[in-house]
């Protein structure tokens, strides 16, 4: 289909024509090598084509197709003013790893002008514009060309296999290639990149998946079991956004349900996605959610007073959790309690729903990603639209927005009363258009007709006091007296208390203006280590030793404290007449760190004085690291950056004789986020011992 766009092609206007300039065949036809000189007409401006005195641009364009690898690399270079302007683009279909019927298209490319009569500002522009246009039209008309093959009969083209059949001189010579029956593997095959371990995993049976490994779990009975049904344009977003983030994270990554939950959220948009799950996982990190059900009890106020529990599950097998607000004092708990203690338990009843939605998909044999919840708002009324509680209620629903998309499969809003309105008015807003779709609303006894709760919970679960006959043993509720409210100061401090548990700090990195830490040393050989993720953007970290103390820091505060978003400060220590090499000096070499990598490392001091700890910005973005497709790439690059970063860090200082008991720490390594990781590798980067980090 690719090469039928040539000599010409019409669905390219500015193609006007190419010839054939040198091409080559091996013998045995797996190798086909084609060189073209390709002649462009630009959409540029008439004058500017006067001034450089062209009406064309030639570019040369080659192409060489594997048959053997199943590879096509495109190459094309301009030849036109090369000695003013540098252009190379790179283009490469392949099989995709997971699926062999599956092709990949990866697109890149770079663009230098050196000097253009003055006008280097508009060739650029003109040059963006064109190949920008050219990607949003490379699917349509690969598809056309597709289509046009299938109209003549043309459907599937036979594997390449070799002229004659070779065979081991080895004991290996039976061992076979998975696909292509009865093609024995040739000696030649650890010349060209398959290597003695890659030729012994080839003879893996497929019914014979090895456990544990990423690439063995899109087979058709492992997405039935326990992702659902896909696409294949589904399934192919959550194997590139699983092999991106075991790309940046080492192979530490969250599981295929909770990649597809953000996948779902954003309609398998993989930019999307791949940025609030990243928000999220550092999220987790730095409030350490991942242990809030072994390491955090409730207070026995929300034993005692929080009107709501798990029950049962529904028809279609979702853990059934019901809430009966109308019965709870949420005024009273937000006195007794604060905000932050409410926050933290509604997001331990969203873990123990992520635990209760795995043991159900165990149970039933079918995926089960999701929970139902039953809320009865009989007794609602005006002391519940008090205004700290309604603030507190929307901080929670904006939380559990951005962590837990896509847990909640139905909410069944029972017997609403008058008041219900108002308080839909003040929340919906805050609610995904998604998750809005999954609420069923009955007022009175709606829901004992047609259509309502039976049609989604079983007669034998139905709790007692929605006329059922099951004893339901979520708490009661009632009004949590008074002596047990706390003052704002005494809240003020417990909130403090409690997300402050976390030992990690924020900040923020732009162009020109690092963030830098100060540590001073008295004894030398004093152990200084370091653990950060980097939230946003790409940043140089490195580390300079000075004898004499910087000035008092400049510092910028950024933004207040988010728990979604949690700001970060701006400090600057190093002076601006302070010069690398006498008044201080680096120590360790820099660091280049992608967005969403951890990083985790240490240094022992040589002498004593004064340390200073910095994250710059890096110059390079983030998206040019990723296997995600080029076109992002490109029309980023068209976007004016923010040129900031954000950083989330915590640093310590350990005697050299109390850290030879924890050397697993001395090292830079590079490692995930949270313990949805079923993985718990990581990659060493330091000059040290090369150990697992933990």
């Amino acid at each position: 289909a690719y090469e039928r766009r040539f000599p010409t092609c019409p669905l390219i206007p500015m193609f006007v024509a190419s010839d054939t300039v040198n091409e080559y065949k091996s013998e045995d036809e797996a190798i086909h090598v084609i060189e073209r000189r390709c002649k462009l007409d630009i959409d540029a401006p008439r004058l500017l084509k006067k001034i450089a005195g062209v009406d064309y641009v030639y570019f040369v364009q080659k192409n060489s197709l594997n048959r053997r690898e199943r590879t096509l690399h495109i190459e094309a270079y301009n030849e036109t003013f090369s000695n003013r302007v540098i252009i190379n683009e790179h283009c490469c279909y392949t099989v995709h790893p997971d699926n062999e019927d599956w092709t990949c298209f990866e697109q890149s490319a770079s663009l230098d002008i050196k000097s253009f009569f003055g006008f280097e500002s508009t060739v650029e522009k003109i040059a963006m514009k064109q190949y920008t246009s050219n990607i949003k039209k490379g699917k349509e008309i690969i598809e056309y060309y597709l289509k046009q093959l299938e109209e003549e009969g043309i459907t599937f083209v036979p594997r390449w296999t070799p002229p004659v059949a070779c065979k081991l001189e080895s004991s290996t010579s039976h061992i076979r290639r998975p696909v292509s029956p009865a093609i024995n593997i040739p000696d030649s095959a650890t010349k060209e990149g398959l290597n003695n371990k890659e030729i012994l995993n080839t003879s893996s049976s497929p019914s014979e998946p090895t456990a544990g490994t990423p690439d063995d779990k899109l087979d058709a009975d492992y997405i039935k079991r326990y992702l659902g049904d896909l696409t294949p344009m589904q399934e192919s977003c959550l194997i590139r956004l699983r092999q991106w983030l075991q790309e940046t994270h080492k192979g530490k990554i969250p599981k295929d349900e909770h990649i597809l939950r953000f996948l779902r959220a954003r309609d398998f948009n993989i930019d999307k996605a791949r940025e609030i799950l990243c928000q999220s996982l550092t999220w987790r990190k730095q409030h350490q959610v991942d242990y809030i059900l072994d390491t955090w009890n409730p207070p026995q106020v929300l034993q005692d007073y929080y009107a709501g529990g798990w029950h049962h599950h529904d028809k279609d097998g979702r853990p059934l959790y019901v809430l009966r607000l109308g019965q709870m004092d949420t005024k009273g708990l937000v006195r007794a309690l604060g905000e932050e203690a409410l926050l933290r338990y509604v997001l331990s009843i969203n873990e123990e729903g992520l635990r209760r939605c795995e043991e159900n998909t165990k149970v039933f044999g079918r995926p089960i990603s999701s929970w139902t919840c039953l809320v009865d708002l009989e007794g609602l009324n005006m002391r519940h639209l008090w205004r700290p509680g309604v603030k507190a209620l929307l901080r929670i629903i904006e939380v559990v927005e951005a962590n837990y998309p896509e847990t909640l499969g139905r909410l069944l809003i029972l017997r609403a009363p008058r008041v219900f309105p108002v308080l839909w008015t003040l929340v919906s807003p805050f609610i995904d258009d998604n998750t809005r779709k999954k609420f069923l609303i009955y007022a009175g006894n709606d829901y004992q007709g047609p259509g309502g709760l039976l049609d989604y919970i079983d007669k034998e679960i139905i709790p007692d006091f929605l006329g059922g006959e099951c004893m339901c043993e979520v708490p009661e509720g009632g009004l949590v007296p008074k002596s047990l409210y706390r003052t704002a100061e005494e809240l003020e401090n417990e909130d403090i208390r409690l997300w402050t548990e976390t030992i990690y700090q924020s900040a923020s990195v732009f162009k020109g203006a690092p963030h830098e830490v100060l540590i001073q040393i008295v004894d030398a050989s004093s152990v200084i280590t370091w653990d950060f993720d980097v939230c946003k953007g790409d940043i140089v970290f490195n580390i300079f030793h000075s004898k004499r103390a910087p000035q008092p820091p400049k510092k910028d505060s950024l933004g207040a404290h988010s728990i979604t978003s949690p700001g970060g400060n701006n400090v600057q220590l190093i002076d601006k007449v302070w010069q690398l090499g006498r008044d201080y000096s680096m120590v360790e070499s820099p660091l280049i760190c992608k967005e969403g990598e951890s990083v985790q490392g240490s240094h022992v001091t040589r002498w004593p004085g004064f340390y200073i700890l910095q994250w710059k910005f890096h110059s390079m973005p983030a998206c040019a690291t990723t296997n995600l497709p080029r076109v992002d790439d490109v029309l980023a690059s068209l976007q004016v950056s923010s040129h900031k970063c954000k950083v989330m860090y915590y640093t310590e200082v350990i005697g050299s004789e109390d850290f030879r008991g924890s050397m697993t720490s001395l090292e830079s390594s590079h490692s995930g986020f949270s313990q949805l990781s079923a993985a718990t590798t990581s990659s060493s980067q330091s000059h040290s011992s090369s150990m697992i980090s933990r």
